[in-house]
């Protein structure tokens, strides 16, 4: 699983920018472990491969943007907690708590650690880098990601432009953070080693500097302090930072209501959704075409059958159904001839008659099948036999069938007989 760790700048900073996307950012890209596949600075925009390729995206937010308190919050479950935070720790804002990101970390000697943060700048955030394609993303305070040494102060400078942000950490679950702008680039490590003394009168700081800038700080830190060597410079390195984000918990972004979970990632779908949707209007074309070439088939059949119609009997002025209307008139044809339609009575009832016969010559011995009634009525015969004996109706079925007539029950007891012709 490949992850991308970004530090981003603070909203200080980024509002002196002008164009705060541009901000070169420290990043590294982490494969399976521990292994740094790719480190660096680069603006956001150049990162935009990196941040779609990674399964996740960590981003380390600046200190001085996230405020850490530690009130003594009652034992409430995680929704009902998280909908009276802003009311509990609304005292020790000095900003509206619904235009702040208010999430609850763990509890460390009955305190609980909570992260507050401006929500418009958060969203910015997140918004920038879905527009990325980030999959999964968190966002964690950079200042509990800084390794904390024992008795003493962690603390980092990360230059952005001419700008830098400097990170404390002052304790296991407590840190901070300033935006600071020297007035020239090489006042920076005297400006940084003052702010550090200020904060922090007493206690050894541990601070990280960029390693082309270690003997800056070092001498910085042997003029201010030449008694009182208790800052001591290291070279940054993205080991520490990507440790401690692996022992952070509280994720920012859960305030927005996003967990960090991947999301679907529709570009690996982008191809299968094309062909999927060509194939789509391919079967839609080629069933409006067959539907067309069979709409002009059937019409070019009705004007075929009208035309014969008018030719056979071109008095004819009312034309609706062409074929109806031709075996209409050769069944009146037939009828002035006299020939008997196969639905007429005669031709039923003689067709019937057969048929009873050869069922009644197949009966058993004894009494044989007989008829209560015969009725002609619609074109078709009603017949009700008497109930003793059973007349087998497969059989009278298949007889009728061999006179080329149906057999339906129109009622219970009832038969209808018709022409099948």
């Amino acid at each position: 699983m490949s992850t991308l760790h970004i530090r981003l700048p603070s909203k200080s900073v980024a509002d002196n920018a002008a164009h705060w996307i541009a901000l070169p950012c420290p990043y590294a890209l982490v494969a399976g472990g521990d292994t740094i596949e790719r480190e660096g600075q680069a603006a956001l925009s150049e990162l935009a491969g990196l941040i779609g390729s990674a399964q996740r995206v960590v981003l380390l937010l600046a200190a001085s943007d996230v405020t850490l308190l530690h009130p003594k919050l009652p034992p409430l479950s995680p929704a009902r907690l998280r909908a009276a935070l802003p009311n509990l720790v609304e005292d020790q804002l000095i900003s509206d708590p619904a235009e702040c990101v208010i999430v609850a970390g763990d509890t460390h000697d009955g305190l609980r650690t909570v992260a507050v943060m401006q929500r418009g700048w958060l969203e910015i955030l997140l918004q920038t880098f879905n527009n990325y394609g980030a999959r999964q993303i968190v966002a964690l305070p950079s200042q509990l990601c800084l390794p904390l040494p024992s008795g003493g102060v962690a603390a980092a400078i990360t230059p952005f432009g001419t700008e830098f942000d400097l990170t404390l950490r002052l304790a296991q679950q407590d840190g901070l953070g300033l935006p600071l702008l020297p007035d020239t680039p090489e006042a920076a490590p005297q400006d940084a080693i003052e702010t550090l003394c200020a904060i922090v009168p007493t206690a050894p700081v541990a601070l990280y500097v960029p390693q082309e800038q270690v003997i800056m700080f070092q001498h910085a830190a042997e003029a201010l302090l030449p008694l009182d060597q208790r800052v001591t410079v290291f070279a940054d390195s993205w080991m520490h930072w990507i440790a401690g984000a692996r022992t952070t918990s509280l994720n920012l972004l859960t305030g927005l209501g996003v967990a960090g979970s991947p999301g679907l990632d529709w570009r690996r779908w982008r191809w299968p959704m094309i062909l999927a949707t060509l194939l789509l209007l391919l079967n839609a074309g080629a069933l409006n075409y067959e539907w067309w070439r069979l709409a002009r088939e059937a019409a070019q059949l009705r004007t075929s059958m009208v035309q014969i119609y008018k030719t056979a009997y071109p008095k004819e002025t009312v034309i609706v159904d062409p074929a109806a209307q031709m075996r209409q008139k050769i069944a009146a044809a037939q009828h002035d001839a006299g020939q008997a339609a196969p639905d007429d009575f005669a031709a039923l009832a003689a067709g019937f008659a057969a048929a009873w016969a050869n069922v009644e010559q197949s009966a058993a011995a004894g009494p044989r099948p007989a008829l209560a009634s015969i009725e002609y009525r619609d074109r078709s015969l009603l017949v009700k036999p008497k109930a003793q004996p059973d007349v087998p109706l497969a059989r009278m079925k298949s007889a009728l069938a061999q006179q080329n007539l149906s057999l339906s029950q129109s009622a219970p007891g009832v038969w209808q007989i018709r022409s099948i012709k």
